[in-house]
């Protein structure tokens, strides 16, 4: 087999990153043309009076609560905190099974302890196991969201009451790309974009997740075979990576957001459950990064082993 210089990786690399060159202009162009021809159609008198009509914002009950229960801002962390692990323990996954690369790591529940099965367990790479653990915990802290959500009245704010919110969204949508940005005020209600967004990420995303997540899981995948003409794992797969770059996109898209529209205001609304422009929710959410950041730091091999012994046996190749 022939051997691979150094000299040969960096050209591969080089050669990968190469299309940059000219990508990353060409989007750069295509989203100023893009930003120029919706502001141009914005002046028309047509579009300026349906969004007049229309400004973006679909009125709530009067009975819909204001502000954020602290509730809710401890979910909003640890939902955010979860995610970014199942992401890349996820990325992980995919990048070992499509290199073709032997993992060194093995996990395999010990069928002695609190969960018992007929079946004989089933061993798993240590970065599915810790995929399917921040999963599990993941779906655990969204079943209290969605029951507090609703025993609490949160979820009018995030679930469409009235039609008006399609051509609010709209709306809103053009003010987004022409860079004349919606006021809505998110202390009392989104956007109808926004609205849309959160209701189609809690409600749509998330479900399809956890279904195709479940279809893959390893054991589930060969136990479930009958489904494999109604369900095929391909599609599943597909799916499910589709519903992963779905938030990856929108996490991205969110944080811009918060930050571009008056950070300090928007930081407060959900770190430090007040409206005002205080410095307090801005440290309250840079601690939060800091207990991520440790969190990743710490769990990792060896730590991570450690922690997967807690139920189950590890075993390295």
């Amino acid at each position: 087999m022939p051997m691979v210089t150094q000299e040969q990786t960096a050209q591969g690399t080089r050669s990968r990153w190469r299309p940059l060159a000219w990508v990353v202009p060409l989007i750069v162009i295509g989203a100023v043309v893009i930003v120029l021809v919706v502001r141009w159609l914005v002046s028309l008198t047509p579009i300026a009076d349906f969004m007049r009509t229309y400004p973006g914002v679909s009125e709530l009950p009067s009975w819909a609560p204001v502000g954020f229960p602290l509730w809710l801002s401890i979910l909003h962390f640890l939902a955010g905190a979860f995610l970014l692990f199942i992401v890349l323990s996820g990325w992980s996954v995919r990048r070992t099974r499509r290199g073709g690369a032997r993992p060194r790591e093995f996990w395999i529940r010990d069928n002695d302890r609190l969960v018992r099965t007929r079946n004989p367990p089933v061993r798993i790479t240590l970065t599915s196991w810790w995929h399917l653990t921040v999963d599990s915990l993941w779906v655990v802290t969204g079943i209290v969201f969605v029951v507090l959500l609703f025993a609490t009245g949160q979820w009018v704010r995030i679930v469409p009451t009235r039609w008006d919110v399609i051509p609010n969204a709209i709306s809103a949508g053009l003010q987004y790309v022409s860079m004349n940005w919606p006021s809505a005020d998110g202390w009392i209600n989104y956007n109808a974009l926004q609205l849309l967004t959160y209701f189609v990420t809690v409600f749509v995303a998330a479900p399809l997740a956890v279904l195709t997540g479940i279809r893959l899981a390893p054991g589930f995948s060969v136990q479930w075979r009958r489904f494999d003409k109604v369900f095929p794992l391909p599609v599943a797969r597909t799916i499910h990576f589709s519903v992963m770059i779905w938030f990856v996109a929108f996490t991205v898209v969110h944080i811009s957001l918060v930050l571009l529209t008056g950070a300090l205001r928007n930081l407060n609304h959900m770190y430090a459950l007040r409206d005002d422009q205080s410095w307090l929710g801005l440290i309250v959410f840079v601690a939060s990064l800091i207990v991520i950041a440790v969190a990743w730091a710490l769990l990792r091999p060896p730590r991570l082993d450690a922690v997967a012994e807690l139920t189950g046996s590890v075993k390295r190749r």
